[in-house]
């Protein structure tokens, strides 16, 4: 799924490899040591971000396919290679004048093997010094350098070779990366041998299609073309070349906002209902400025369905549940879209320099719904900005509001305990219409109103009540007359009894219960 329930350190799955991780790191063992996958997966927040580029590049997705081979402590760098050169040379018939390959600047072993089974000349495989070369999944978890594999559209198209200053074009595109997973990044900045060396590989499904079909653009593959002209019939205009961007951020953002949804998120204003909510408002704003008044993302869900539903059975069986959240997101966002454009067409006209200010920009965010980045994909066609740190500075002030009228309702202390930690932890993420266990971050302990940094069975006997928020639960908290759910949290020192969940702060799921053993 695209919530990873196993790994509380991801917002979403953003790669072929997750779902392996604690294969990779030795935490959970499989009978079998070879492995490939089509994964989904999304990339609009967190480390991996690919939301402002969608649109405007030919190879840039919020959501995509990714094709991977892993191997667990079987095949390492030698094999993974010829593997690769194999596939896509012989079974995919690629020209070996089209390509050229990337390995990180210290990896010889990796040039030495590419020279040796690929027969690529040296100026054909580029070291590369940069993180791009250096595989990870986030700041902590398994990493290795790694080798990409680009293909050459053409000097019809602009852009230049990975390494140069033109690398951004879109003539050279990576199609595959072979990552060499050597080492784990830890927390405190360390990074560890992995217990067995093993193989991870990408491919974005759209990238290999876009090439394997003869054309340059991930938007003009099969795969996007039936969506791009069920937009161009419900909206009765053509795709053409001034409209283009907004036709494919919308083929786009469907895509994505239809499998969260499928996969258990829905929109709101924290966490991974947020990143959706800004997905989805960015494909409104994308639809109104090609004339559609009334909501219509919605009545593309079906044109989505016919396309994927075969491979994704979980479109078909959420498709109503998917219109229904498109049309009343659409429907909410619609009151106040008109009047956002409205205000920010009024302000840019006043404009002096190139930057709106941040004051404008978070009364378009608060009074009009229009998330920060939908501020600035709008100013980014006119060659404008928005002044971020004054934006950051007016979030802030309203935060401080926020606190001291929160503070002067209730139990002064408690409520102030609580809405502190909902603004240094965010909310909560509740997991719980999708599955019944999951892991997660302790984020904070509470005991007698005071946050602690450990609890211990026996401190004050073992009837001591304490209080845990994690970042991402299954566990359901009370409101609305519904009972807070009861369960177990265990992790590798100790095992808390959960006699009750309750809601705090408005969106934080507080766990109470007994520390039965450990600490």
């Amino acid at each position: 799924p695209l919530v990873p329930h196993q790994d509380p350190t991801l917002l979403f799955t953003n790669a072929g490899m997750v779902p392996f991780k604690n294969v990779f790191t030795g935490v959970e063992k499989r009978d079998y040591a070879r492995a490939a996958s089509s994964q989904k997966c999304v990339r609009a927040g967190g480390k991996h971000n690919d939301l402002e580029n969608v649109g405007y590049t030919a190879r840039h997705h919020t959501f995509f396919e990714m094709l991977g081979n892993f191997s667990f402590g079987d095949y390492f760098k030698e094999k993974a290679i010829f593997y690769a050169w194999e596939l896509i040379t012989k079974e995919y018939g690629l020209s070996k004048d089209r390509l050229m390959v990337t390995v990180y600047h210290e990896h010889q072993e990796a040039k030495d093997l590419w020279r040796k089974i690929s027969g690529l000349s040296e100026d054909r495989i580029i070291s590369i010094a940069t993180s791009d070369n250096f595989w990870s999944m986030g700041d902590t978890g398994p990493c290795g350098p790694c080798s990409e594999i680009f293909y050459d559209h053409g000097d019809h198209i602009f852009g230049g070779p990975p390494g140069t200053p033109d690398e951004d074009g879109d003539r050279f595109v990576e199609i595959w990366n072979l990552v060499f997973m050597q080492y784990e990044s830890l927390a405190s900045g360390e990074r560890i041998n992995l217990p067995k060396p093993s193989i991870d590989t990408g491919m974005g499904l759209e990238r290999i299609s876009a090439v394997l079909q003869g054309v340059h653009n991930n938007y003009d593959t099969d795969l996007f073309r039936a969506l791009v002209h069920a937009c161009e019939e419900v909206l009765s205009c053509k795709a053409v070349e001034e409209n283009q961007a907004s036709f494919r951020v919308i083929a786009d953002h469907l895509r994505s906002c239809s499998f969260l949804i499928a996969d258990g998120v829905t929109p709101s204003n924290e966490g991974r209902g947020y990143v959706l909510r800004r997905i989805m408002r960015r494909a409104m704003r994308h639809a109104h400025k090609l004339g559609a008044r009334d909501p219509m993302m919605w009545r593309l869900v079906p044109a989505l369905t016919d396309q994927m539903g075969a491979a994704y059975s979980e479109l078909v069986r959420s498709q109503s549940l998917i219109q229904e959240t498109f049309r009343l997101e659409e429907e909410r966002f619609q009151k106040t879209l008109g009047r956002g454009l409205k205000l920010l067409d009024e302000e840019v006209s006043k404009m002096t320099g190139a930057n709106l200010s941040g004051e404008v920009a978070f009364r378009l965010y608060d009074t009009y719904g229009f998330p920060l980045d939908l501020t600035q994909d709008i100013l980014r066609s006119k060659d404008l900005s928005v002044d971020e740190q004054g934006f950051n500075h007016c979030m802030e002030e309203q935060k401080a509001k926020a606190r001291a009228a929160w503070s002067g309702s209730g139990d002064k202390g408690e409520e102030s305990l609580w809405f502190s930690q909902h603004e240094q932890n965010g909310a909560t993420e509740f997991l719980g219409y999708t599955t019944l266990e999951a892991e997660a971050v302790i984020q904070s302990l509470i005991v007698d109103g005071k946050e602690v940094d450990q609890v211990q069975s026996g401190n004050k006997g073992s009837e001591q009540e304490v209080y845990i928020l994690v970042n991402q639960t299954p566990f359901y908290g009370e409101s609305g007359g519904q009972a807070g759910d009861r369960g177990v949290l265990t992790s590798e020192s100790g095992r808390l009894l959960i006699k009750d969940t309750v809601k705090k702060a408005g969106a934080l799921i507080a766990h109470c219960g007994v520390l039965e053993e450990g600490n």
